[in-house]
């Protein structure tokens, strides 16, 4: 049997005709920039996610670009983020002048450990961006907590986690991207929600950051040729956003089907001593972007995987700060022990809405073979 890791024509092909009818209404009307398809991609997507603005840009690293900018972060800054992530989280923060500052991971969570944040806290410190790492919610409380006591803001790197949920303080289920001072999203083509190219956007409940959002995704100006300030020229474009609306209407299926394959194989997987299964925190809703368990022999297991037909992928195999691009920054790995140690450990198995028992069956006995023949 083969399984895929992401199986985008499976999915295309379940929506073709919807798909193919959106694509020819923006050729025929040539459409291509702004417009009516990316309005209501706007308006659906901050009304699926409970906020009040979405301003659809080019892609999810201009999105934490253009969000760092809508608060006046850049030289002399310093920004906080996790030490397992993207490298996009990141070189947004130098993109605007703005230094660097990593925390290690949780081990549980994979995400930013929120009991090392503060004493990374400088004068200096402007910014913390938590990762919602493959769909699995940050720690949010307590990241706004320390961000109200030092007076920092928060912006949600929900790249990966479209319509994960966080239980909070008043026990009400919460869209990660609605708890801090802005968000941001991806739309690249093997993303929860995805797009037929690259695509993104940022969200807010604040009625002036998301003015000069906007303003700085085109070109400084809200009227044409009248420029307030230099900005970007970073804009979601019809096609996409007609791609995105024809889409929306599936996302909560697609995400619950995620949820089942995730049960799926933590109970499957639960019998093998060599496998970690995912945490989830009980006051969460993953969006389950990504499976990723910790396993023993993990690329011997990878190359056996691939042999039986099963591709799988590592994110992220080598930890941000010690990427060559950090270099400067003068760390070792002994400085993030649980990030340096995760990046030999961690394995991403297949994890798509279309996916079959079948294969889900195929990919855990494959593991059993592996480890116990």
């Amino acid at each position: 049997m083969k399984v895929e890791f992401v199986d985008l024509k499976k999915q295309y092909l379940s929506i073709k005709s919807e798909i193919d009818q959106a694509i020819a209404s923006v050729l025929e009307n040539a459409a291509f920039i702004k417009g009516k398809n990316v309005e209501s991609f706007e308006h659906d997507f901050a009304e699926l996610n409970k906020i009040k603005h979405c301003i659809g840009v080019g892609n999810g690293t201009d999105a934490l670009v253009i969000a760092l900018r809508s608060l006046n972060i850049g030289v002399g800054d310093e920004v906080i983020t996790v030490a397992n992530s993207f490298i996009a989280t990141s070189e947004a923060i130098s993109a605007v002048g703005a230094r660097v500052v990593f925390v290690d991971t949780d081990n549980q969570t994979y995400n930013i450990d929120v009991k090392k944040i503060e004493e990374k806290i400088t004068s200096k410190t402007k910014a913390i961006i938590p990762v919602h790492l493959y769909g699995q919610p940050a720690e949010m409380p307590e990241i706004l907590r320390i961000a109200k006591n030092h007076n920092l803001f928060v912006i949600e790197d929900s790249a990966q986690a479209h319509l994960a949920e966080y239980q909070n303080l008043d026990g009400n289920w919460q869209k990660v991207s609605t708890i801090g001072d802005l968000a941001t999203f991806s739309f690249f083509p093997g993303k929860n929600l995805g797009a037929y190219g690259d695509a993104g956007a940022v969200v807010t409940n604040s009625d002036s950051l998301a003015e000069k959002v906007r303003k700085f995704a085109n070109h400084g100006r809200i009227a044409k040729y009248n420029h307030e300030f230099e900005g970007y020229n970073s804009r979601l474009d019809g096609l996409q956003a007609a791609i995105l609306n024809v889409k929306l209407k599936y996302i909560n299926i697609w995400t619950e089907r995620r949820r089942e394959v995730a049960r799926k194989y933590s109970e499957l997987l639960s019998t093998i001593p060599q496998i970690i299964t995912p945490y989830v925190n009980p006051k969460t809703k993953p969006a389950w972007h990504l499976y990723v368990i910790q396993a023993e022999k993990r690329d011997e297991l990878q190359k056996f995987l691939k042999e039986n037909g099963i591709a799988t992928g590592i994110h992220y195999p080598i930890a941000l700060p010690n990427l060559h691009a950090y270099q400067y920054l003068g760390h070792k790995e002994s400085d993030f022990p649980v990030a340096s140690r995760l990046q030999n450990e961690i394995l991403s198995l297949p994890i798509f809405p279309e996916i079959t028992e079948q294969e889900i069956e195929y990919v855990v006995d494959t593991i059993k073979k592996f480890y116990l023949g």
